[in-house]
Parts: structure tokens; sequence; C-alpha cells
């Protein structure tokens, strides 16, 4: 990028975080409310709306793996910046988005800006020599309210390419409050209670099962068992050696790797523990992950390890909350000194070098954009890792549990491993061999069956 660009981009820099976004272009004078019941908007959008003499009229393209009816909630916290610079966004959801995105580039069709969920796709696209490296005013918007964990999945050979986007948790627990609360039970903080109340429940209630689970998923059937083994890895041998697990700088089959399996073995394949609801540990293999927590409203189990995005598979009605018949703690560490949190998200990367592209990708690295989106996301199911997001702005208070988690500073975040492993393996073999595993195949084998597919260039 040309050093005059960078110095152009320098004025987007200093957004202030925004509390609800109407279709206003408002300052910090404005009071009342908005004319239809709901709150005034009271962000001072200055430094987007003096944008407006250079980029009215202009529009830019996103394309993206969010389609209906998520999509909604992201076409309105777009309003503002629209309303502000006179930018048309022109939305674009595609359920196939990973196998179109590259082939779009081969055929010189790319948009303006894409959500990108994998590390891995986005190294893709940098390969194909069309993406555009973030400007200085994303960078230091990045580097303020992300941190350099995030930095690090947006940044291609020492190069930033693309801003976070939402993010989720996967580092979490599914349960009963009633049911605990019945029982006298307590939600565990070290993985040691964690076993405990496992042992514990399955001898105080032999017609459940401490835990359910489902690594069913379709044709991605299996990805949930990676989840377990990146997260326990995570607790169980640390940050470190998760990257170096992710990067291949360690063997699949690594003695660390393998005592981690073993741990989630201990849980899934242990019929005293599984499937609740279902049958034998071997039914994890064919029961959806959509399906693997919802025994827990029956009685049948105790314990789901899901991500945040769980909140919205129970059914309507369930009231999700601490006090509430579903809530989720977070899956406990070995190590009480880190908080290891593994998660996933999108990011935000461009491919035409224009100032109104700039300028959007700009606010959505912003506090502004995250708490539009939290305001404009009103069934909830949605967060962000910008630390400008105020969690009251979320409706749902698994999202704002979340979000307080992201920003902890004890929080040592990591993308999920499987979504920046080569596809051949993290979405190929890591897949088919825990779903192979969890049928019976031993842990040797199963670990030795993945470093093999490992690709060798």
């Amino acid at each position: 990028m040309a050093l005059n660009s960078k110095r152009k981009a320098a004025a987007f820099v200093g957004i202030a975080a925004m509390s609800l976004v109407t279709a206003a272009c408002g300052s910090s004078s404005d009071s009342g409310d908005g004319g239809d019941g709901t709150a005034a908007d009271t962000t001072d959008y200055s430094k987007w709306c003096d944008l407006k003499s250079q980029l009215q009229g202009k529009s830019v393209s996103i394309y993206t793996s969010i389609v209906t009816p998520e999509d909604a909630a992201h076409k309105a916290s777009y309003k503002a910046f629209e309303d502000c610079t006179g930018v048309t966004i022109k939305y674009e959801g595609d359920k196939d988005f990973e196998k179109n995105l590259p082939q779009r580039a081969q055929s010189g069709n790319l948009p303006d800006v894409a959500f990108i969920p994998q590390p891995g796709l986005l190294q893709t696209m940098v390969d194909t020599g069309k993406a555009i490296p973030a400007t200085e005013t994303v960078g230091k918007e990045v580097d303020e309210y992300f941190g350099e964990s995030w930095r690090k999945y947006g940044t291609v050979d020492d190069t930033l390419y693309a801003a976070p986007l939402g993010a989720n948790v996967k580092s979490y627990v599914w349960y009963s409050p009633k049911a605990f609360s019945a029982k006298g039970y307590t939600v565990p903080t070290t993985w040691d209670e964690l076993m405990t109340l496992t042992s514990k429940i399955a001898a105080d209630d032999p017609a459940a099962k401490p835990w359910c689970a489902g690594f069913g998923s379709g044709t991605a059937t299996g990805w949930p068992g990676t989840d377990w083994v990146e997260d326990v890895l995570l607790r169980t041998a640390g940050a470190d050696t998760y990257d170096q697990w992710v990067a291949h700088k360690i063997p699949f089959n690594d003695a660390k790797v393998a005592d981690a399996l073993s741990k989630v073995g201990a849980i899934l394949k242990d019929a005293k523990y599984t499937n609740g609801g279902f049958g034998a540990p071997s039914t994890i293999a064919t029961t959806t992950f959509q399906d693997g927590g919802q025994p827990i409203l029956k009685g049948k189990c105790y314990m789901h390890r899901q991500a945040s995005f769980y909140a919205t598979n129970w059914p309507e009605g369930t009231k999700v909350a601490e006090d509430g018949d579903v809530w989720a703690f977070y899956l406990p560490s070995v190590d009480t000194s880190t908080k290891p949190v593994l998660g996933g998200g999108e990011f935000v990367a461009t491919f035409r070098d224009a100032p109104e592209v700039k300028a959007f990708a700009a606010f959505l690295a912003s506090p502004d954009w995250a708490n539009a989106k939290a305001k404009a996301t009103t069934g909830g199911g949605w967060v962000s890792a910008n630390k400008g997001l105020d969690p009251n702005n979320l409706v749902s208070p698994i999202d704002q549990q979340s979000a307080k988690i992201l920003q902890d500073p004890a929080a040592v975040f990591r993308f999920d491993g499987s979504d920046m492993m080569p596809s051949a393996v993290g979405a190929g073999t890591f897949w088919s061999e825990m779903t192979n595993w969890i049928k019976g195949q031993d842990d040797k084998t199963t670990l030795d069956n993945i470093e093999k597919s490992w690709p060798t260039s």
C-alpha cells in the first residue's frame, strides 16, 4: 500500500464507543427517544460524517457465509455508516462461501469486503495476490481494541490483512442451574473439581448420566470432537504447545496430545459418564451436535460441552440465564493461574483499494460498529472480542458473559485449531478420525492416522 494511502487512512482513527444505532448521524448532545419507542442514538458520528463529501454515492459490496435470518442484524448495524457517509452497503450471503470465495478470486469476481471465518482461508486468499493489507487505521483499532492474539489471526507473513469481526467462546459447559441446585452441586472451578463432580453425579443418579454429547453434523461430522481435544490440550499443555501443534511443529501424535485425548476419553468414552439420553458412548457419533445437549432439559444429562452459539439451539421458551432452565459455565483449567479460552470468529478482508472500502473496514474494526451490532442483534447470539464493546449492549446473558470472558485480562485466547490446519486435516482426517475414535477406535491409531495425513508440502 502506498504511504500516502496510509496517511489518508489515519483520518479514521479515534472512534468513540456507541450505544444504539438508528438512522441517525447524531451527536453526543442528542437526547430523547427515536420516535418509535427506542432510545435515541447518542453517539458522536462526526468522524464518519466528515467523510460524506468524499464518499457520497459510492458503494461497498460484502460477501459472507452469514445468511438469513442472521444477516438482518448485520445489515441494520451498517445504517449509521451509510447515513453518515452516503455509502451504500451491498450485502451478499452464501452458504457455500468457503468453497466459492477462492473460485471467485480465480474468475476475477471478488467482492470489496469478505467476512472470512478461518485464518487458513485468509492465508489462501492472500496467496491469490488479490487481498489488500489492512490500513494503518485498521491496525491501530486492532491493537487498541483486540490485542496481540487476535491480530495474529488476521496476519499473514507478518502483514495484517484482516481485522476481527464477530467471535464466539467455545470453552463452555452447559448445565441446568435448577438440577444443580436440587442436588446441591456447585459449579466446578478446577479440572479436578469437574472430574469429582462427574463421578459424584454418576453415583448419585444412575437414571441419568453426567455428560451428553453429539458429534453429528452432516458432512462435517466429528468437529465437536476436535473442539474437545483443542480445549483440553490448551488446559493440559498450555498455549505454546497448542500453537506448536496447530502449526505441526510437533507431531499430531505427540505425547502431550495423547494425554489430552486420554483425558477427553476419560469422560466421553466411559459408559458411566455418557451419553445421557441417547445410550452408549458410541451414540455420540450419530447424535447431532444440535441435539447433543437437549437431554439436560429432560433430566437425562447434567453437562454438555459446547460453544456459546449453542444458546440458539434450546427450544423456544427456554430461559437461558444463571437462574434459568439452562446456563453455561467456563470449562475449568488444570492450571488455575491461567484462563485459556478456545474460540472462533470472522475476519474482515478487503479486495479493492478505494477510500470507501478503507472507511468501511475501519468502521467494522471500531467499537462503534461492535456496539451497533450488539444493539441490532435483538434476539441475541452474537458477540465480539472488541474491548470497546459494552457488554450491557448485548441482549443475551450468555453473550454478555462471553464478552466479559473475551475481555478478561487473564484470558489466553486461541483460535479453533482445526480451522487453522490444512483442510485435509482440520476439515478432513481430524473430523473423521474423531468419529472413528468415539465409535471405539483406540487413541494411538486415531492420532497416528491423523499424523500420517498431514500434507508433506
